[in-house]
């Protein structure tokens, strides 16, 4: 039997420990050339060995001392000489009553930072219910991949036995977490967020969102692992199934009736609309016609404002002239009857004729100075009438504007050829471009001002 070790393959009194794995997320240490748990020399690390940690992992030393097992962290880079109870000759010989172990558990493993694993997972056939019609339960299947690493290697070893610890496990592990929770999840998406069960299958992202974000925290707090990401690759529905055809063929019976209420409403909207707009149209043109009257009555009125004042001077004197005759027909009948009454009243005859002369001599000096203002050449003849147009902008009728206006609107392109006008006299609205007097404008020409 060897002195030192059974172990054929030694690497001398001490070790140089390192990770040349290119490929992995937890790595125990063993001596090269020999398989894992084939070498009794990777659970007795010989006091003196160097530890040597690249960048992007970290080595856990695990050791028994007098107060118990103790673990010690390197993050790389790190090159540590490791200090523990198996002295580098005594432990072979010590080996010998423990069969080629020791007393003096030592180990490390090495762990990968900066490695993203990447799962696979499915969910098999199961049933999800629409809302809107939960006697259908169509079978949806699920298929994506989670994506982790280690970040919090603290946690990590505190939820984790390292001596025990197997990758495979632990990712079949996550995996059946996230199988139960995505089932969870898009079984119950329809009801929570309102969407149809045959629209499913187009909202992979909204439900991939909710996915990643509760799943990442559940991940952390049980596995110790960080999510760096969650890709739902498909969410398919069992389009053979009866379940889905007879949903296929409520939802189009139901599409269609919404589609025909809201055809029909939008018509009754545009019918009740036109209908306003008419009702708003005739009034706007009965309030115009009746401005319009008004104004041209005012007009006249201005043009023949001396007729009209003689007219209404007129009138008083009548009044006047009325006003006397009644007043002397009670005279003469003061003077027919007898009695202290009916005696002739000379008071009464002299304010008959102080009135009327009066009244008289008014009428006549009015009558004068009208006639005298009539053919004095300093009067202020009425404004000549022009022809205003009224323009229709946006369904509202707009104006009255005159000739001067209408050229400066179309200067400025508010008035183009197309516009509708209409003027005092005018049956209906018309294009600009087709009335006389007013087409001269869109030409580069302006003419002179049309007059009536």
């Amino acid at each position: 039997m060897p002195f030192f070790t059974s172990d054929k393959r030694t690497g001398g009194l001490m070790d140089e420990i390192r990770c040349d794995q290119s490929d992995y997320l937890i790595w125990k240490w063993h001596p090269s050339g020999t398989l894992p748990g084939k070498n009794r020399r990777e659970n007795a690390i010989r006091m003196g060995s160097s530890l040597r940690v690249k960048d992007g992992e970290m080595a856990i030393f695990v050791y028994n001392q007098g107060d118990g097992l103790n673990q010690d962290i390197f993050l790389g880079p790190c090159d540590q000489i490791l200090d523990t109870d198996n002295l580098p000759v005594l432990s072979s010989i010590i080996g010998l009553a423990y069969e080629g172990g020791t007393p003096f558990p030592a180990e490390i493993y090495f762990i990968n930072l900066a490695q993203i694993v990447q799962v696979r997972f499915a969910v098999p056939f199961f049933d999800v219910f629409d809302p809107r019609f939960p006697d259908y339960g169509v079978p949806v299947a699920v298929r994506g991949t989670i994506s982790f690493k280690i970040s919090d290697y603290y946690d990590f070893i505190q939820k984790h036995q390292l001596s025990t610890f197997n990758v495979e496990d632990f990712q079949r592990q996550i995996k059946d977490v996230v199988c139960r929770y995505v089932k969870d999840t898009v079984a119950n998406a329809p009801a929570e967020h309102n969407i149809p069960l045959v629209q499913i299958e187009s909202k992979i992202s909204q439900i991939n969102d909710i996915v990643e974000y509760d799943l990442g925290e559940r991940l952390h707090d049980d596995f110790g692992v960080t999510v760096s990401g969650i890709d739902i690759g498909a969410i398919e529905l069992d389009k053979s199934s009866d379940a889905y055809r007879l949903l296929m063929s409520v939802s189009r019976d139901l599409a269609g009736a919404a589609a025909r209420a809201e055809a029909e409403t939008k018509i009754k909207n545009i019918s009740d609309k036109q209908r306003i707009e008419a009702e708003n149209y005739q009034e706007t043109l009965r309030v115009q016609r009746e401005e319009n009257q008004y104004a041209q009555r005012k007009a006249t009125q201005s043009l023949h404002f001396a007729a009209y004042q003689v007219e209404k001077q007129a009138e008083v004197g009548k009044a006047a002239a009325d006003a006397l005759e009644n007043m002397g027909k009670s005279g003469a009948a003061s003077i027919s009857m007898g009695g202290t009454e009916g005696a002739f009243s000379p008071a009464a005859m002299m304010a008959s004729m102080a009135v009327g002369n009066a009244v008289g001599q008014n009428m006549a000096g009015t009558m004068n100075d009208i006639l005298g203002s009539t053919n004095q050449s300093g009067i202020v003849p009425p404004p000549i009438p022009s022809t205003v147009f009224y323009v229709a902008i946006y369904g509202q009728a707009t104006g009255p504007y005159d000739f001067q206006t209408l050229e400066k609107m179309v200067k400025t392109g508010e008035l183009k050829s197309e516009s509708l006008l209409w003027r005092p006299g005018m049956a209906t609205w018309e294009a600009a471009a087709s009335i006389e007097g007013i087409k001269s404008l869109f030409n580069k020409e302006v003419p002179p001002v049309p007059t009536k």
